[in-house]
């Protein structure tokens, strides 16, 4: 199928790439809702401590003596700087710091039940989280008043904060109740002789807006829960004297200050006491003062919970929701880390048990299994531009010390000379092939079908293998119900830190677990690198299948599904070039984790088989998904929540947390690494992993499940090897002869001549296909193309598996 479009780039016309990159808008987007939801988190719990502080009292000489003797409202609107009090014998009861879901309704219970009315100074984003119980608090002739939206000091706030702490209050108790207030009381205040300059400024700040602050005559001291006693004590005016009374409804444990308005209520009112409202209490001082006043203007009196305006109650309606949103956010990644914890925990128990017990069995005395295999043995390399890796690879795979190798070099189109300079070995058990560009299974296929013998082993051109990794890989082979067998693979440019860090990765992440989905039958991948197949296997599945980007995934839990056994060589090692840059690392997992994204999709109708095809999807399927990939894309919420609770939380709490988690997942590298016989030095990178590492991988899984779940299209993009020893230079390489180079071979199992069937439901092969429009045609030079838009050995079959021309 041609390309869409073409842009222009150096001297020729490249593909578009099929995908836009958006692993960078994706990370972006991400990051930004997080740290959007920590910033509203951060703004709506800062500094919500105790309701007291120490604090020394500042100059006062700007105050007026008026004011610092005056009563509790301060009325500071229109240029004023006025003070009232309630009239005798009237106790206005003041609660900071609600509503509370627990304790606000007890108080409120007493209060109704001895008739008794009181001024609830609520904090804004709680009356965002519980705007029913202010909605109760008015509708049961209470009052509200303000006391700041997040409970700051508002000496350390910017007065563009300090209205804003004030507005969103207001707008918050509008769309709650409907109503207004005129009152504020701003947190760690206390009673009129602590007003210094700095707080007579924000008093004053506050008149212009049009509150009345409100402090306080007496402090029951609740908030220290010194005994009902002493709460009732702390609360009493002297004889009949007036009070504005600071209790708390929020805060703590308010048991003893319920239990104290249970005793100090009916208390007052049979010494003659009235409870009001702070605005109740002021209009009978007004009334008073009018009637005493007979020669000047009657002061109006204020209107208590007047209705809200309309614009408030929209605004008010914008405010809480972002509240219910960064709560929810907040707890859904809490419970999501619960969640994660557990299933790591689990897993990493489920993974040192069965793991331990698979070594355990391998390293019995006399443990084989079963007669030594020797065989003659066909390894296939499927070869696109390896030329830095070849000569190395091949070496190490012809001169093994196992009795008979026939080792088969798949040249796939290679604009190199990969195959010129295998051939310039002269190797006697080595077979150069060269066919036109198709894709890795269809090399593969091709290799297989042009092997003399009937045990597989598959390699990698980048990979090489020590001395007697085939004579180790094969050994299962004893069993005859083994149908294919995975090697241990090792990084071998470990000395570059991206590359250290896979090496980690592939002793813990990938050896270590096969040793547990060996115990469990379900191993879901033989690697590209080292792996083994029995002909007669491969043959009943159907080959290696082109349909997605994970052949070696794909192939295997055909296996599995086909009822054959899969099994683990750990002596058997390989050594490969792992990325050595972020970026490539990055192209290289987007594909490993795509790929396997497919193949799981494709065999999804194991779940409903029976025999060995149902055991695979009901076992090892839902294992995949839930530890392969719903756990790597939740393991985020762990750094969210470290990041959460350094700033927000205890720190000291979190650091145990996560240093709990660092132990566990050191401990389990530490076993990984005892297993394979490793040096655990490379460990102290594990920390810094995680802080890097982990991050990009989070992108790589989320970026797969972006585009399988849009069903977009994801090519193979070819890694820049430099080889893990020195290549020996040769003259350049002859071109290709004319004319065909090898035997027609179509597919393997051959189709020619015959009719598609599909003898196992996990067989799948792809109909032929044109040639890539990448591949370069007659008379057109290859460094027309972009080096980047040509797939290779490894990548997903862009001409299919059509006729191979060989000759």
């Amino acid at each position: 199928m041609p390309p869409t479009s073409v842009r222009t780039r150096g001297r020729g016309p490249v593909r578009r790439r099929l995908l836009p990159r958006p692993r960078v808008l994706l990370g972006s987007l991400l990051v930004l809702v997080f740290v959007g939801v920590l910033i509203v988190q951060a703004y709506i719990n800062a500094e919500f401590k105790s309701d007291h502080q120490d604090s020394e009292v500042g100059d006062q000489a700007g105050v007026p003596q008026d004011v610092l003797n005056g009563g509790p409202v301060i009325n500071t609107t229109g240029g004023q700087e006025s003070t009232s009090r309630m009239p005798p014998k009237t106790i206005a009861l003041t609660f900071d710091d609600g509503p509370d879901p627990i304790w606000t309704p007890k108080v409120l219970d007493v209060l109704e039940q001895y008739d008794a009315h009181g001024t609830f100074f609520v904090v804004g984003s709680e009356v965002s989280r519980h705007p029913e119980l202010a909605k109760r608090i008015t509708d049961e002739g209470n009052e509200l008043g303000l006391h700041t939206f997040t409970h700051p000091n508002m000496q350390r706030l910017a007065p563009w904060r300090r209205n804003l702490e004030l507005s969103q209050t207001q707008v918050a108790i509008a769309r709650a109740t409907g109503v207004h207030t005129n009152l504020a009381r701003f947190p760690y205040s206390s009673k009129n002789a602590a007003i210094d300059e700095t707080n007579w400024r924000i008093v004053k700040d506050a008149g212009r807006q049009g509150y009345l602050v409100v402090v306080n005559d007496l402090d029951s001291e609740d908030w220290r829960r010194p005994g009902v006693d002493q709460i009732v004590k702390n609360a009493t005016p002297t004889g009949t004297d007036s009070a504005v009374i600071l209790f708390h409804d929020a805060g703590g444990d308010r048991r003893q200050t319920v239990e104290a308005l249970r005793r100090f209520v009916p208390a007052m009112q049979a010494r003659g006491y009235r409870f009001t409202t702070v605005t109740e209490g002021l209009n009978r001082t007004i009334e008073q003062s009018n009637a005493a006043a007979k020669d000047t203007p009657p002061v109006p009196r204020l209107e208590e919970n007047p209705d809200a305006a309309g614009s408030d109650v929209w605004r008010g309606t914008a405010v809480i929701w972002t509240v219910r949103v960064a709560d929810g956010l907040v707890w859904f990644i809490a419970i999501l880390f619960l969640v994660v914890g557990a299933l790591t925990i689990g897993r990493t128990a489920l993974l040192l048990l069965l793991a331990t017990r698979h070594a355990r069995q391998r390293r019995k005395p006399g443990w084989t299994w079963g007669p030594p295999v020797v065989e003659p043995v066909s390894v296939i390399v499927p070869a696109y531009n390896e030329k830095e890796g070849i000569e190395a690879a091949v070496r190490s795979l012809a001169g093994g010390d196992y009795p008979a190798i026939e080792v088969v070099v798949v040249d796939d189109g290679s604009t190199d000379g990969t195959a010129a300079l295998v051939e310039q070995m002269r190797l006697p058990n080595v077979r150069v092939v060269r066919v036109p560009n198709g894709g890795k299974s269809n090399a593969l296929n091709t290799g297989i079908a042009l092997a003399r013998h009937d045990l597989i082993v598959t390699v990698d051109g980048d990979t090489i293998f020590e001395p007697d990794s085939i004579r180790k890989l094969v050994q299962p082979f004893a069993d005859p119900a083994v149908g294919a067998i995975a090697g241990n693979v090792k990084v071998g440019n470990r000395e570059r830190m991206v590359a250290a860090w896979q090496h980690i990765e592939y002793v813990i992440g990938f050896n270590l677990d096969r040793r547990l989905y060996e115990v469990l039958g379900i191993m879901p991948t033989v690697p590209g690198a080292i792996g083994a197949f029995r002909r007669e296997a491969l043959a009943q599945v159907g080959g290696i299948s082109d349909e997605t980007l994970a052949e070696d995934t794909d192939v295997t839990m055909a296996m599995l599904r086909a009822g054959w056994r899969v099994v683990y060589a750990e002596g058997a090692k390989a050594w490969t070039e792992a990325p050595a840059t972020l970026e490539q690392l990055y192209r290289q997992r987007y594909r490993w984790s795509y790929g396997t994204m497919q193949a799981m999709w494709k065999h999804r109708r194991a779940l409903f088989d029976k025999g060995p095809s149902g055991r695979f999807g009901r076992v090892g399927l839902p294992f995949l998904a839930l530890f392969g990939v719903a756990l790597p894309m939740l393991a985020p919420v762990v750094d969210i929540m470290l990041l959460y609770g350094l700033v927000f939380w205890e720190l000291e709490e979190t650091v145990v947390a996560w240093l709990g988690m660092l132990a566990l997942q050191l401990f389990t590298a530490a076993v990984a690494f005892r297993f394979d016989k490793e040096s655990l030095k490379p460990l102290w990178r594990l920390p810094l992993q995680q802080f890097a590492y982990r991050q990009l991988m989070y992108l790589v899984l989320m970026q797969s499940a972006t585009t399988a779940l849009t069903g977009g299209r994801l090519r193979w993009h070819k890694l820049h090897r430099a080889g893990l020893v020195a290549r020996t230079e040769h003259a350049p390489p002859p071109p290709l002869p004319a004319g065909n180079v090898a035997p027609v071979v179509d597919t393997w199992p051959s189709t020619l001549e015959q009719t598609r069937v599909d003898h196992h439901p996990a067989a799948g092969r792809a109909f032929a296909r044109p040639v890539v429009p990448s591949q370069p045609v007659r008379g057109q030079q290859a460094d027309e193309y972009d080096p980047e838009d040509l797939p290779s050995a490894g990548s997903p079959p862009g001409g299919g598996t059509g006729p191979v021309y060989t000759g």
